[in-house]
């Protein structure tokens, strides 16, 4: 607390700029300080009043893992609407429930994980191959639909205040991260310099120039045998150099570790944390960054260059008013009441309607006439899976409607429908009650039998 004729600390003065603040707030701590505010988990301050941080947050589709929320189509389906404005307003609408969230947590003192203002989305990563498990993360195939949404997405979610970030985005993964999922903490993506300009890195260009984005998360995997995470290609020449990124760069979880245990580009902990800060990484989701001060010890690296790190990481607090008082901040009062608000589930129903692709439609099938049948058949494990439904990165929706549920609620009493599984989603051999993965067929088979249209 400062009293009335004491002179308030630069770092505390929202009339000084930011630059002039995070310089005078570094000047202040010790150097085993400044490495704790790498971690993502950052220890709280005592001495200087700076309480703890925990950035990790994710708002793929909505705000995700913090309770009830607003939950939007997955990413890939939102794509599928090619429709711009529309995923602003979405971006926008969740960044109002996170805010809203945020404040209610801070007021009780809560700032453990998911509670923050850091949310690490979006994923514009490049999806080409179906069999990588997390396409549905992204906005598809095309670098150049994946670029124009990503800045939307971007700019709906930090606001378009010219002083204050509504939340900080993050552009991830960068670079090359686009499968195969159960090798990424060790495989190397060697990719040639078209491939590379034309296809992987466009949407990052344009989330760093157009979007403004206020952080990108390096990948797990190698690209041309640098560990993305600590690439001076990737994070220093090409990010920061050719594009003119000022924000900070996060790893992604355990991915300096990987480092030295599977890509065997260091032989320690210290090597591998020095690496990845000296060429451009700043925040460390997870561990190994507590080992730098070994790293200064071993002349591995400066503590010139933490600074750098540790000012990068405090510029986005203080672009979030985390530091200033709330009648400062023009997100700091929107009231808890718009998580899951009719408004934002009304945006929600939008998305969805427009998310819809029909591929084929032999002889005109649809739309029904539930006039002129009297059963409608449902197939498939995925027909009333709420887990199938949520998708990754979820929030807690306050109601559930599978499709199940939905054509039952649309057909009404009046139309008999009839459910089968049919299958699991992924067993390929027999269950430990010795069934086979086919012994649901006959049932689904009986029911299309049965029915007027399946």
């Amino acid at each position: 607390m400062v009293k009335r004729d004491e002179v308030l600390p630069v770092f505390q003065d929202p009339n000084r700029t930011i630059d002039e603040r995070v310089r005078d707030l570094i000047s202040r701590l010790s150097l085993e300080e400044k490495i704790s505010q790498m971690l993502f988990f950052s220890s709280a301050l005592s001495r200087v009043g700076i309480p703890e941080y925990n950035w990790w947050n994710e708002c793929l589709h909505g705000v995700a893992r913090a309770g009830v929320a607003t939950v939007f189509p997955q990413a890939i389906g939102m794509a599928a609407s090619f429709n711009q404005d529309l995923l602003y307003e979405v971006a926008s609408a969740i960044a109002d429930e996170a805010r809203a969230k945020h404040h209610e947590y801070a007021r009780k003192e809560e700032r453990g994980i998911y509670k923050g203002l850091t949310f690490w989305t979006p994923n514009i990563n490049i999806f080409r191959d179906p069999r990588w498990g997390r396409g549905q993360e992204t906005y598809g195939e095309d670098p150049h639909l994946t670029g124009r949404l990503g800045v939307a997405f971007i700019r709906g979610l930090q606001g378009d205040h010219p002083n204050y970030l509504k939340v900080a985005a993050c552009a991830k993964h960068f670079a090359v991260h686009s499968g195969p999922e159960s090798l990424r903490h060790e495989f190397d993506a060697v990719v040639n310099p078209k491939d590379l300009r034309e296809t992987y890195l466009p949407a990052f260009r344009e989330a760093v120039i157009e979007g403004k984005v206020e952080s990108v998360m390096g990948a797990y995997n190698s690209v041309n045998g640098e560990p993305a995470s600590a690439s001076l290609t990737l994070l220093q020449k090409i990010l920061r150099e050719e594009w003119g990124f000022s924000g900070h760069v996060v790893s992604d979880c355990d991915s300096i570790e990987d480092i030295h245990k599977h890509h065997k580009y260091t032989s320690s902990p210290e090597e591998s944390a020095a690496a990845a800060v000296n060429n451009g990484c700043d925040l460390n989701c997870g561990r190994i960054f507590a080992s730098l001060l070994k790293a200064v010890e071993q002349g591995l690296i400066t503590e010139e260059t933490i600074d750098r790190s540790v000012a990068r990481l405090f510029e986005t607090r203080f672009k979030l008013g985390m530091f200033d008082p709330p009648e400062l901040v023009p997100y700091a009062n929107i009231p808890y009441e718009v998580n899951d608000s009719p408004e934002h589930r009304k945006l929600a129903l939008q998305m969805a309607c427009e998310s819809m692709v029909l591929l084929k439609n032999e002889d005109n099938l649809l739309p029904l006439n539930k006039g002129k049948i009297k059963s409608i058949a449902v197939i498939g494990p995925n027909a009333d899976s709420k887990e199938i439904l949520l998708g990754n990165y979820f929030g807690v929706p306050s109601q559930y409607v599978t499709p199940l549920a939905g054509i039952r609620a649309a057909v009404g009493p009046e139309v008999k429908v009839i459910y089968a599984e049919g299958c699991d989603l992924v067993t390929d051999g027999p269950s430990f009650w010795g069934e086979a993965p086919t012994s649901g067929f006959a049932e689904a088979i009986a029911a299309v039998e049965r029915a007027d249209v399946a």
